[in-house]
Order: structure tokens, then sequence, then C-alpha cells
């Protein structure tokens, strides 16, 4: 079994042209491969870019953060972005959305190290006490985010039509920080 390199992750990467692009094709290649980060396959970089322009501008505007996990050659081979609540009631947690590893990379154990790095940074962000995420059922990543300490604590069925006759839950998870 050949040894695979850790990859390095990284709050708030300056966003230059290659992470842009990068997360732009982690982004098609996660969905292609069946992911459930919004898309179903077959999905072109140009269908994901209006996707991760939204994500930039609230990146912009301090509404969200990105924690990026990087191969050594500096390819882009992780993601998941941590949103602020603008409730002022709810505040005390953090949503986080497109949680993604790349297909190549399944297996290594780069999921979970993808997690304990969010867990890592949002604990270090202050006044954060939970994150919360949402997934599609039917893939099996409940099961995952699970295993990485995440609880149920909610469920809409038939709530993700991935296409006509098919359904999916909307499973909300939460992992409690203190």
């Amino acid at each position: 079994m050949p040894l695979t390199t850790p990859l390095t992750f990284e709050l708030d990467p300056p966003v230059t042209p290659a992470l842009r692009d990068g997360i732009l094709r982690l982004w098609a290649d996660v969905s292609n491969a069946g992911g459930a980060v919004g898309f179903v396959p077959p999905v072109e970089v140009d269908e994901v870019r209006p996707e991760l322009v939204k994500h930039l501008a609230a990146m912009t505007e301090g509404r969200m953060r990105l924690v990026a996990g990087f191969e050594e050659d500096g390819t882009v081979a992780a993601t998941a972005f941590v949103a602020y609540n603008a409730h002022r009631l709810m505040r005390h947690w953090v949503w986080l959305y497109t949680v993604m590893v790349h297909p190549s990379h399944q297996g290594k154990g780069y999921g979970r190290d993808l997690m304990a790095a969010v867990e890592r940074e949002v604990r270090g962000l202050g006044g954060i006490e939970a994150i919360r995420l949402a997934c599609r059922g039917g893939t099996g990543v409940d099961r995952f985010y699970a295993s990485c300490g995440y609880k149920e604590v909610g469920r809409v069925p038939d709530a993700i039509r991935v296409a006509e006759g098919d359904d999916r839950d909307d499973i909300i998870m939460l992992l409690p920080l203190t």
C-alpha cells in the first residue's frame, strides 16, 4: 500500500486564480463522482462558477470562511466553507457548507482530517458553540459525519429532489463544541 502524504490545511488562504480554479475543478470532480455538493452529474466547471462566486463574495463580506486542504504541490484537494449566522439569536453557531475531498483521495483519511481541521479552526474563532450542517440522505455521508462526532438533530423527508422520482431526506447534523 503506497504511503500518502497528509494534506496541509489552511484557514482563509489567499484567493488567487490558482485557488479559485482549484476549487472549481474540485467541485466539478466531486459532483461528477456523485458527491452531494449541490449538483447532479454531469457538471461542468462553468456551471459551478456562479456558486463559487457566491461563496467568495460571502468571504469578502466576512460572512463565510474557507478551510482548504492542499497537496504538497499546492493542488486544492479538500474544502469546507464555514458560514456565520446573520440572525442575532443564532450567532453562537456556524453552518458548514460544501465539504469536499477530491474523489482520487477517497479512503485515505483526508475527509476525517478535513473535519478535524474545521473543528479546530472553528474552535479558534471564539464565541462559537456548535457547527451545524445539512446533508443529503441516501448517500451514507451522514454515517461519516456521525463518526466525526456529529449528531442527527433533524430530518426533512423528501426535501431534496435529485431527479424525478428520486427524492432524498435533508438531514441536519450538529457538533457541539462546548
